[in-house]
């Protein structure tokens, strides 16, 4: 304690660099087993952002088995997910540069099968006859997705009609095909419907049965059992909870308060895997935390697995145990394997080898406070930490209060250490899971219903202002930052409340009404439900648009957008831009060649994550401890 300076907040000298963070941190996600190999996916930021595909052997030696070069990645919903599957060790993946789907028997030796269309969420005949998949195909004037056979180099559909298609699971002796499908202006997550059908000698599909869903009720990942029963995860109860399909009846099977599902935002995602006929592991998220337990179907007991974790997802069964991506507040993401008897776990892959002492982390405090409508909404506050260094006497820390994306979606407790950028510099963050928030059950989901843009900026405003009168931070020193919906919510609290002194955009939404004429098929319709239908209620569209309110808008704003961004186009963040030079405020624009919805690649991450900071820098008047590239700031001494 000897050694610690007083300092400025914001100015503090920190070992967690933006350079430390890209080259030292990986993507680890979708886990799957194949006998005792298991297969993973990682996204290198310092290989150009590609995803590669690796396996860790029965002997535990880890290889890459994708080709150099390559890409795991689809672009079905644009999203992706789902884009590689592995029976046998024979492993099919979908190339992202040509999204044409491959095969592959041996490390770095794969074959080309079908092009022109992108594939996603692979399941692969039991017998090995041929793949059935998502395929989405882009028309001169239509985007249609359907299930289709995979056959050598040819395409069959098998079921089309409805908007949307997603989980094809053969039954374990491929006699039975199980999917969801859904139309708009639904998004997965606000109904979906559960189909089985025959799988005939032909490789075609039988009659389908309806067997779960609707308008009002959203199914998640559904699964045979070894035995043959058809599982699933609906939230008919306000809850995502585990149902069995069993002599042509829906069966709940552990009633609870939590959520065992997810958002289908992309394609392949689990949160349960079958030890036996009768045991299931699960994830399950309960009040902010996701937890690991062992369900007996047949007696309904439930067993929760204690480790030294908050996050949780994608759980494989191997033998001996399980696999499956785990974090914690001071653990970044990684590969683990489970002993389901002891509860004993070893890391096989970690994402980040990084050498930070404890003494640099901020660890989060859950935080429950009261919002708009005498609501309750949550986040994670972490406070400034660095053990270097306090703060000058008589002052509070800045805050800077990020706005997760989706909406329909949530942030998490597990090391972010693009957060502990900031928290070890002196800046105080919270983290808003507001309401429409995942996690918290369909009440709390639905709570943003026809308000985007009302309560979950109430939320973001409201949590900074608990904050302020708690005496953790600094009232005047406020700033906002959120990607793509996250952007939209940074955007509207600036313009529409006058609480947040600066804000920063990345490829955030600006103008409804423009993205809802140019948007891609899966999110085309999101917006009836979140604001209402178009052109219907075109007059709440140019209320709710950042664009349409400058007069409002009086606080410097960075923003920062992939050229290449089908999603958000550039043009949102351009005409913002824009217009903020136009009306004299401080704005700076950086733009991204080659990269879409997200930044993948290494120098992208760190230039977006220090002309941040540097922007901020500048508006709240301290002198960064590092040398950072400066960032060209229209107006500035406006």
């Amino acid at each position: 304690m000897n050694n610690v300076q007083r300092a400025p907040y914001g100015s503090w000298k920190s070992p967690i660099t933006a350079d430390l963070i890209v080259s030292g941190t990986i993507g680890l996600g979708m886990v799957r087993a194949d006998g005792s190999d298991v297969y993973w996916l990682e996204s290198r930021p310092t290989e150009g952002g590609r995803t590669v595909l690796v396996r860790m052997g029965a002997r535990g030696a880890i290889e890459d088995i994708s080709p150099s070069g390559s890409n795991v990645r689809s672009r079905v919903h644009e999203y992706g997910g789902g884009a590689y599957a592995v029976k046998d060790g024979v492993v099919y993946f979908v190339n992202f540069s040509d999204q044409v789907l491959y095969r592959l028997e041996q490390a770095e030796q794969s074959v080309a099968m079908v092009s022109g269309s992108s594939y996603a969420d692979l399941a692969i005949d039991p017998r090995q006859r041929y793949l059935i998949c998502v395929r989405e195909e882009h028309r001169e004037d239509e985007v249609i997705n359907a299930l289709v056979r995979i056959e050598l180099d040819n395409a069959t559909v098998l079921v089309s009609g409805a908007d949307f298609y997603a989980s094809p699971r053969f039954s374990p002796g491929g006699n039975c095909l199980a999917w969801l499908s859904w139309n708009h202006p639904n998004m997965p997550w606000d109904g979906t419907e559960l189909w089985v059908a025959e799988v005939l000698a032909d490789g075609g599909v039988g009659q389908p049965m309806l067997v779960a869903g609707g308008a009002q009720e959203s199914i998640f990942q559904p699964e045979w059992s070894p035995g043959g029963t058809l599982h699933f995860i609906s939230d008919r109860s306000g809850w995502w909870n585990l149902y069995a399909w069993e002599d042509n009846e829906v069966q709940a099977l552990y009633p609870r308060e939590a959520e065992f599902g997810l958002p289908q935002w992309v394609f392949g995602m689990s949160t349960y895997a079958f030890i036996s006929e009768r045991q299931i592991l699960c994830t399950y998220r309960e009040n902010g935390l996701t937890r690991l337990g062992v369900l007996d179907k047949h007696s309904t007991a439930f067993r929760t697995i204690e480790l030294p974790y908050t996050e949780l997802s994608g759980p494989a069964i191997v033998p001996g145990g399980a696999v499956l991506v785990a974090a914690s507040p001071t653990q970044s993401a990684a590969v683990i394997k489970l002993d389901l008897e002891s509860g004993e776990h070893r890391v096989l892959r970690t994402s980040s080898h990084l050498p930070v002492d404890a003494g640099y982390l901020s660890r989060p405090e859950p935080l429950t406070f009261t919002t708009t409508d005498s609501q309750k909404a949550y986040g994670y506050y972490y406070p400034p930490c660095n053990q270097d260094f306090i703060g000058l006497p008589g002052e509070k820390p800045p805050l800077l209060v990020k706005s997760h994306g989706g909406p329909t979606a949530a942030t998490s407790s597990a090391l972010n250490l693009k957060i502990q950028y900031w928290t070890s510099r002196g800046f105080a963050v919270l983290d808003v899971n507001y309401r429409g928030s995942t996690g918290y059950g369909r009440a709390y989901r639905e709570q943003l219903k026809g308000r985007w843009g009302i309560v979950d900026v109430d939320d973001c405003v409201q949590g900074a202002l608990f904050l302020v009168a708690r005496g953790d931070v600094d009232g005047w020193r406020l700033a906002i930052d959120g990607g793509s919906a996250g952007g939209y919510t940074t955007l509207c609290a600036l313009a529409f409340r006058n609480v947040f002194k600066a804000g920063a955009s990345y490829y955030g939404v600006s103008d409804l009404e423009s993205l809802a004429r140019d948007t891609h098929k899966f999110e085309a319709r999101y917006f009836d439900g979140l604001i209402g239908p178009y052109p219907e209620c075109r007059a709440l569209y140019i209320a709710r648009s950042p664009i349409h309110s400058l007069d409002q808008l009086a606080c410097p704003v960075i923003f920062l957008q992939g050229l290449e961004d089908k999603v958000v186009p550039p043009n949102q963040a351009e005409a913002m831009v824009e217009a903020l030079r136009v009306k004299g405020l401080p704005v700076a624009y950086l733009a991204f060649e080659g990269e879409q919805h997200g930044f993948r690649r290494a120098e992208n991450i760190k230039r977006a994550l220090e002309a941040e900071f540097y922007f901020f820098a500048h508006i709240f008047g301290f002198e960064p401890a590092d040398g950072i590239e400066p960032v060209p700031i229209d107006n500035l001494q406006g």
